[in-house]
């Protein structure tokens, strides 16, 4: 992973640092496990520097190709999210997910694994083209097994449709 991702935190005063960070095809690259190849994000980071923690605060927004699960076909889906995590200054773990404890001596966060995390989560669960933007041949193979079922489903067994009239 690239310095960019890596903040180092042990020449800060105590107080609130900003921090943009910019997500782009590399980032991704870099992740041998990332289910995306492909996008273009920005990411805001305000970092609070405490006596014995780091409160971190990250907003991405932006896009990432996907497969649009209506044609199959790729495209650009927009990601806007946010998460706060806890970086405390210790060595016993906790179980908490937004709670990360780094050594007193750690010098550094490396923050591209919260950021892959939460670009993740914030992906859309369907992801779709507009109205109208769909591969028209997929469109139109797709409209007519649907008619086809339909007929299908219209031309049952007529016992199953007088087991319908018995509510």
């Amino acid at each position: 992973m690239t310095n960019a991702f890596k903040i180092p935190f042990v020449g800060l005063k105590l107080g609130k640092y900003e921090f943009e960070l910019d997500v782009d095809n590399a980032f991704f690259e870099t992740l041998s496990y990332s289910l995306i190849e492909k996008g273009d994000l920005k990411v805001w980071l305000d970092l609070e520097k405490k006596e014995t923690m780091l409160l971190a605060s990250f907003y991405v927004e932006g896009t990432v190709e996907m497969v649009c699960s209506r044609c199959n076909e790729t495209m650009d889906a927009d990601v806007e999210g946010e998460l706060e995590i806890i970086y405390k200054f210790g060595h016993e773990p906790y179980d908490d997910e937004n709670l990360i404890v780094i050594s007193p001596d750690s010098f550094e966060i490396d923050v591209s694994q919260p950021i892959y995390e939460l670009i993740t989560v914030s992906l859309p669960l369907r992801p779709v083209h507009e109205e109208g933007k769909c591969d028209e041949e997929m469109v139109k193979l797709i409209e007519k097994f649907q008619s086809k079922e339909k007929k299908d489903n219209n031309d049952s067994d007529p016992r199953w449709s007088a087991l319908k009239n018995l509510n």
